[in-house]
């Protein structure tokens, strides 16, 4: 089987399985485990990353608005490549190439691969994504060990952050303009053991007035802004600094301002995401839960200084 991967969640899920030798094509995003960085790259993003996140923001939802793809695809290399089975998803136009692009690409190829969509809202559809990847690869039997081992791991931490106190916690999934969490980010923070009360369970990420972050008042604030890594994440924090009366939030004055690598960990939906529970758990509960061992994943933020973990 070759398979062709355009989602960085879904080339680790394939890795994960043991079958990595399988993908002959990833995105330009796949970058983990390492040696996915020597395949063919199938995704380009036609939105420069060197830009200021108010310009991104602006980019992105006048492509969405004029209906332009934010992702190109190279048909021509997929073509050449002969995938029997593509792996995509339908659940974010901004983080990923759409759908519909996907859709009629594969069509136009003589291979006539399979496409399997994925769309978790979820952790446990992150974890039902990993059986549906095993099964498409002809081993579903490979997907029970793994997922097995996840569950362990959800579970301890649901296990230890039960009967503690929970602090306010606000996820930033963009900073300017400012973004809650998405998805599975507030089942995560609820996991951990804090309170998200800015963002939707299992809904998308949306805009939010910061005014009504300073009514919520966090005690803990958590950078964990989309596709970006843990160096981007600390210039956001400076943008964070200058809004208004920020520094009288509790997250200021407390120190409990963190960054973190985003785009590796909370915004991929693959098997790291249960590493970004535990990343999660210790920035709410450092007392309860000790720092998993995943230097260059999170930074406390001084707002004179920014200093990793």
């Amino acid at each position: 089987m070759r398979v062709c991967s355009l989602l960085p969640s879904a080339t680790e899920i394939v890795c994960a399985l043991g079958v990595g030798e399988r993908l002959v094509g990833v995105s330009h995003e796949c970058d983990y485990p390492p040696e996915v960085a020597a395949l063919p790259k199938l995704t380009w993003s036609n939105i420069s990353p060197s830009l200021s996140s108010a310009a991104i923001d602006a980019a992105v939802s006048a492509a969405l608005a004029n209906g332009d793809g934010l992702y190109g695809l190279d048909v021509a290399t997929l073509e050449r490549l002969q995938p029997s089975l593509v792996l995509t998803q339908r659940l974010c136009d901004v983080c990923a190439v759409s759908a519909d692009h996907v859709q009629a690409a594969i069509a136009t190829l003589a291979s006539k691969p399979r496409v399997l969509y994925l769309e978790p809202h979820s952790l446990e559809d992150i974890l039902c994504n990993i059986g549906q990847v095993a099964a498409a690869l002809g081993h579903p039997d490979r997907a029970d060990a793994l997922v097995a081992n996840l569950r362990s791991r959800i579970e301890a931490i649901q296990a230890a952050s039960r009967n503690l106190a929970r602090p306010r916690v606000f996820c930033m999934e963009w900073v300017d303009p400012p973004y809650c969490g998405g998805h599975w980010m507030r089942e995560i923070v609820e996991m951990a053991g804090g309170e998200d009360a800015l963002s939707h369970r299992h809904r998308p990420s949306f805009r939010i007035p910061w005014s009504r972050v300073l009514d919520y008042a966090p005690e803990v604030i958590v950078l964990t802004c989309c596709g970006c890594g843990l160096l981007r994440c600390l210039k956001e924090a400076e943008l964070l600094a200058h809004m208004p009366n920020a520094s009288q939030l509790p997250a200021f004055r407390e120190g409990r301002v963190f960054a973190t690598d985003g785009s590796s960990y909370f915004s991929r939906s693959g098997p790291r995401i249960v590493d970004s529970l535990e990343i999660m758990a210790h920035l709410i509960h450092p007392e309860i839960f000790a720092a998993p061992p995943l230097p260059g994943s999170w930074a406390k933020v001084r707002f004179d200084r920014a200093a990793a973990a």
